[in-house]
């Protein structure tokens, strides 16, 4: 089968591999669609990050190259001995984390935290950009037939927007600001307006993507135009009852902090690549909190539920669907070119 392998920095293959088999606890997935990731642009222009090179990864055994692609959808053509809460023509996502099961976030039920922890298409395991991907039947959630597979594709990111917005103490009525609209910002929005935020907030500086936050119901502020942390003192009569920081840019942090109320809260919901400096007394002088998100845990069903009564939709997040055979030029590269590009699907089949 096709399949697109990272075997290093800005080094991806389109390559013809071993079809996988629904082994024994397996379910085979018929790949539908697969979104590109954040992270997978991370790992094709400053990688390697949670790929691992040189050492085989301790849960899957693997090492580069590694299939790549995480938010995917499919359909199941085969399952293996022992299966039993999945069945052949099933429609299905799957929530791609590997964990062990014996260390201490894994016996406190925090398999997100996992010591060994890894994620499908980044660790091995297969990838959704392939023709097929065969995983464990845990991984598996299934889709209703209201859904389109597109929507499914979505689940993955979805849920890391849901579960960032569940892990804080935002409660009804609370303004919030997200800084950075791209695609998970964009999913923090709509996480925010599921939870009831009064106003929210999108600070971002391209104009494509200030028109996305701005058709979900956002605020938008362009930094180019206002200081951005006096201007949301101003507007929320001051300061954020929370702040999400999603754009992983340094300087971005520090304001995310500044924006917050007395007591408020900044969630750190992106991947940093290098350090980033904060003033600790602008925290310590107002008593805000400052905590951090990897991933998720437990939210898959609750984020199908939620895209069934019409949340994080696809119409108005998807920006571009292309051919697998064209994933580095019209994907890859396309996001790091085009301001315009929120959220890429790609199909394995024409």
């Amino acid at each position: 089968m096709k399949a697109l392998r990272w075997h290093g920095l800005k080094d991806l293959r389109l390559e013809t591999i071993s079809e996988p088999v629904a082994s024994k606890g397996k379910v085979k997935i018929r790949v539908e669609c697969c979104g590109i990731c954040g992270s997978d642009l991370h790992e094709y222009v400053a990688g390697p990050i949670f790929i691992p090179q040189g050492t085989e990864h301790p849960l899957t055994g693997e090492k580069a190259p590694i299939v790549m692609g995480h938010e995917f959808s499919g359909q199941v053509v085969e399952i293996g001995e022992g299966v039993n809460t999945i069945k052949v023509g099933d429609r299905v996502v799957v929530e791609p984390v590997f964990a062990c099961g014996t260390c201490a976030a894994c016996k406190q039920g925090k398999y997100n935290l996992c010591e060994k922890m890894g994620f499908l298409g980044l660790a091995g395991g297969g990838g959704g950009f392939s023709e097929y991907v065969a995983c464990d039947e845990h991984m598996v959630h299934k889709i209703p037939d209201s859904l389109s597979y597109e929507q499914g594709a979505l689940v993955e990111p979805s849920a890391v927007a849901l579960y960032a917005v569940r892990s804080s103490q935002l409660k009804a009525g609370d303004k919030a600001v997200v800084f950075g609209a791209g695609p998970i910002g964009l999913l923090v929005i709509e996480a925010l307006k599921a939870a009831g935020a009064a106003e929210i907030y999108a600070v971002e500086l391209s104009p494509e993507r200030k028109n996305k936050a701005a058709e979900l119901g956002a605020i938008v502020i362009d930094p180019k135009e206002y200081d951005v942390v006096q201007e949301i003192h101003n507007r929320t009569n001051g300061g954020a009852d929370i702040a999400f920081e999603v754009t992983g840019v340094p300087p971005v942090l520090t304001q995310a902090i500044e924006s917050t109320k007395i007591a408020g809260q900044i969630m750190i919901v992106s991947i940093f690549e290098r350090e980033a400096s904060i003033k600790p007394n602008h925290i310590v002088m107002k008593e805000r909190n400052m905590t951090g998100i990897i991933g998720y845990r437990d939210v898959f069903p609750a984020v199908i539920s939620l895209m069934e009564k019409g949340f994080f939709p696809a119409d108005k997040l998807v920006t571009q669907r292309i051919q697998l055979d064209d994933i580095v030029e019209h994907g890859f590269e396309a996001l790091l070119k085009e301001k315009n590009q929120v959220k890429i699907l790609v199909s394995p089949r024409a």
